[in-house]
């Protein structure tokens, strides 16, 4: 029988289960932690997605306000150290190619969990180095070495390098150029320039750009109106493009570019910006995400009639604290729908995770000095003459 998971390796299982009538609630039931367990023929495909299982499972949790047993944040460094490559970077599990997307969910785990374990085990130098050796001459980044470009990888990369305090803007030159041009007639953004305008992909670029302090160069207009118009009126949730079906995890990847908006909107002058609520139906996505995206033995779902997977757990719980909760910790307004149980922890729009876990993680990698950036640099221009 074929094992993709190594004896030594740990995943850690969260079930979230609901109490049916007019108002659901969330409950957490026995988080089997520290639980090893071999991934079965069915779920062999998420071989290279283990850092995005921790991050997946950590952020629900944190959503959920439950907290996570020392022992467990312990072991989950632990396997997370054993994801980082010798050259940088976090690779799908241990012993594989390091690349952009679980070096995200990795920084991201590690940050949430928040101990000095967590963050020694990030090795920021080697992760400079990483992020020099996928930058592309146009500004994009590839995914892996030799990989595909798209925009996802601007945002992976722009997000752990300022969770780190390795951001520079020699490492970021031309970037902002670059996701720009993926903005298209629809107002939305594409994977790379000329193509559909897409939500996660919309969502990565507008939160690449905040991250670089740049969001104020896309047509905001134009994509506040592609935006909106995603939001299903039937329904209540999210589309990821026109003439799509209505998907559970664009709870975050499309609500969450509102809060960026509302803020961008701000700094441009905007004057008729509500100081209570987002610009989407808020009570519409909580109805949509509590009635439909639940499965009743516990865990979230894309739709009626889907199975539940983490991907979407963290995903629905991530768009409904969204729909929860305007504003930021100088101006805070709360839409609960139902009982005050179904009340989550608040996320951070751009790196999704709690507000004071970025707070915690910039303070404390503030606290190191930024890589030397021409060594790094130099170092990748040699390592591409060969």
């Amino acid at each position: 029988k074929l094992k993709a998971e190594s004896q030594y390796s740990v995943i850690y299982f969260c079930y979230i289960k609901t109490r049916g009538g007019k108002n659901n609630r969330f409950e957490l039931v026995t988080p089997v932690t520290n639980y090893r367990v071999f991934l079965s023929f069915r779920t062999q495909c998420l071989d290279a997605s283990r850092p995005w299982l921790c991050f997946w499972i950590l952020h629900s949790l944190e959503l959920l306000e439950e907290p996570i047993p020392a022992a467990v944040a312990s072991d989950v460094c632990q396997f997370l150290a054993r994801c980082q490559s010798p050259t940088g970077g976090f690779a799908g599990g241990p012993g594989q190619h390091a690349h952009l997307a679980p070096t995200y969910a990795a920084v991201n785990a590690l940050c949430i969990i928040g101990t000095e374990e967590a963050y020694n085990i990030i090795d920021r130098e080697k992760l400079l180095d990483f992020l020099w050796s996928v930058k592309q001459p146009d500004g994009s980044f590839v995914m892996h070495v030799g990989g595909e470009v798209d925009v996802r990888s601007a945002y992976c990369a722009a997000s752990v390098a300022s969770l780190t305090n390795i951001l520079t803007p020699k490492l970021f030159e031309n970037t902002t150029n670059w996701i720009l041009s993926c903005q298209n007639w629809e107002g939305g953004l594409s994977g790379v320039p000329g193509l559909e305008a897409h939500g996660g992909y919309t969502f990565c670029g507008t939160a690449a750009l905040v991250i670089l302090g740049k969001e104020h160069m896309l047509d905001l207009k134009a994509l506040l109106r592609w935006v909106v118009s995603r939001q299903m009126r039937f329904e209540g949730g999210f589309q990821g493009r026109c003439n799509k079906l209505v998907d559970g995890c664009y709870s975050f990847w499309q609500a969450g570019l509102l809060p960026l908006l509302h803020r961008a909107l701000f700094k441009e002058g905007e004057s008729e910006l509500s100081r209570q609520r987002w610009m989407f139906e808020q009570q519409a996505l909580q109805e949509y995400i509590l009635l439909c995206c639940q499965n009743p033995t516990g865990g979230l779902l894309d739709k009626p009639g889907k199975s539940r997977d983490f991907y979407h757990t963290c995903y629905c719980l991530s768009g409904l604290s969204i729909a929860q909760h305007f504003g930021n910790v100088d101006l805070h307004h709360e839409i609960i729908l139902g009982r005050e149980e179904n009340r989550l922890a608040p996320t951070h729009p751009v790196y999704n995770i709690c507000p004071e876990k970025v707070a915690q993680a910039v303070q404390h990698f503030l606290r190191l000095p930024v890589p030397d950036v021409n060594k790094h640099k130099n170092a990748n221009l040699l390592s591409n003459c060969f």
